[in-house]
């Protein structure tokens, strides 16, 4: 999966910290939500349906996508307010003028996300083949968007969420068991619309895009069965109450099946993805004097077990000029994992995780700095979006082995002023990591 793009300018003078800030500023930026709503709702708006246009969403980019809905909607020429409703993580709400906004919890899910849903479904089981349904995903949904089956409660969730956040289990297993105990995820909430049109605009936040897979695929339906989830709490030794066993032994509520009629009048949308914004990335460094390596937009696994191969990559290109010969960039995407040691907790995300592990293991070697970020802005539950490294910072860190054992990245780079803090950036497009090598 390894592509580099054209040959890099000249090279130019910029301190590497400030070439890997502005790399994934590049990232972001390419992933902002509001000319690629307005491309993707010009031709609907153009023709506009006969009775109502409802806007729903759902995801850590929601309200700010709402926002460029509106936008877009006054362009056009309309003049009536558009309605709607959407679901965004605490603190990432932007001012709307007519679509409702309600914050909730993230990654937990709370009772307003809880509520949320409620309202969202209630708004499009009403319509009728008339009217639009403009839905509006990105990631965060899956615990944004939770409306757990009666005898199934929000406490039971948010339990397993958290066991499964520290499992280790990737995004396709996880989005499985939340499927399988929802009246929400899995292409219900298309299946509670139908037959009205809807209109899925989606911010790619998962490995290879599977829409199935991003904020649990509210309108998209999936194979995946209630089997497949008892079978995933049992691989990673959840501890599951047993009515919820029971539960999905029975399985009397079961995800929308793929050929299921009510997704017939549901068109998806990918209108941000990984890929786009590491081809953003590259473009910067080309711009800069350096050849990009995109090694590819969908690694997964455990962060520092990534880090490693990502470290060795490096040096192979310092030291032998393969697979790329410096001055260079090796980019990458993706969502790695943290498998949380029990009793080993400390503070930190995956994306400083893997940056610790990575700085370990290069021990501070000359001509080789590192940036990895969430392009959301938040990596795990802390302030930072992620950290950057550079041998002159790793000179002044102390006992990473013991950071990285108990899990505390965070804590490390705070310690060496190494963290990147953007606060939330209103889009998500996963994991963003760049590693410069120089001559």
């Amino acid at each position: 999966m390894l592509s580099t793009l054209s040959t890099a300018l000249p090279h130019k003078t910029m301190s590497s910290a400030n070439l890997l800030q502005d790399l994934f500023h590049a990232a972001v930026a390419a992933a902002m939500p509001q000319a690629q709503v307005a491309r993707a709702l010009e031709p609907y708006l153009k023709k506009r349906p006969i009775g109502r246009i409802v806007v729903v969403g759902i995801g850590k980019s929601a309200a700010a996508m709402a926002s460029a809905v509106e936008d877009t909607w006054a362009k056009a020429g309309n003049s009536d307010p558009i309605e709607g409703l959407v679901i965004t993580r605490y603190g990432h709400t932007v001012p709307t003028q007519s679509i409702e906004v309600i914050e909730a919890g993230h990654p937990v899910p709370d009772e307003n996300g809880m509520r949320g849903a409620q309202q969202i479904l209630r708004r499009v089981e009403p319509l009728t083949a008339d009217d639009l349904v403009i839905c509006l995903i990105s990631g965060g949904g899956s615990a944004l968007f939770t409306l757990p089956p009666e005898g199934i409660s929000l406490a039971d969730l948010a339990d397993i969420n958290r066991q499964l956040l520290a499992s280790g289990a990737d995004i396709v297993a996880m989005n499985t068991v939340r499927k399988s105990l929802s009246c929400s995820s899995g292409g219900r909430l298309s299946a509670a619309a139908y037959p009205a049109q809807v209109v899925s605009l989606i911010i790619s936040d998962v490995a290879g895009d599977n829409l199935s897979a991003i904020a649990s695929g509210p309108t998209v339906g999936d194979r995946a069965t209630a089997a497949d989830a008892l079978e995933i709490l049992d691989r990673y030794q959840l501890t599951i109450p047993h009515h919820i066993r029971d539960y999905l032994t029975r399985n009397p509520n079961p995800v929308i099946s793929p050929d299921d009629q009510r997704l017939s009048t549901t068109v998806n949308h990918l209108i941000a993805t990984p890929q786009q914004s590491l081809e953003a990335a590259a473009a910067v460094a080309i711009a800069n004097g350096y050849t990009p390596l995109i090694l590819s937009d969908a690694i997964e696994g455990e962060a520092r077990d990534v880090a490693l191969v990502h470290g060795a990559i490096a040096r192979q290109a310092k030291r032998h000029q393969q697979p790329v010969a410096p001055p260079c960039v090796i980019l990458s995407g993706g969502e790695t994992t943290v498998t949380v040691k029990q009793n080993f907790v400390g503070k930190g995300g995956r994306n400083s995780e893997f940056l610790l592990a990575l700085a370990s293991y290069l021990n501070g070697e000359a001509g080789i700095t590192a940036i990895a970020c969430d392009t959301d802005g938040i990596d795990g539950s802390e302030d930072n979006a992620g950290a950057l490294i550079t041998p002159e910072l790793w000179q002044t860190g102390h006992n990473a082995q013991t950071y990285l054992h108990t899990h505390d990245s965070y804590s490390f780079f705070e310690s060496i002023g190494a963290l990147v803090v953007t606060g939330p950036t209103l889009t998500n497009v996963n994991d963003f990591r760049a590693i410069v090598v120089e001559n």
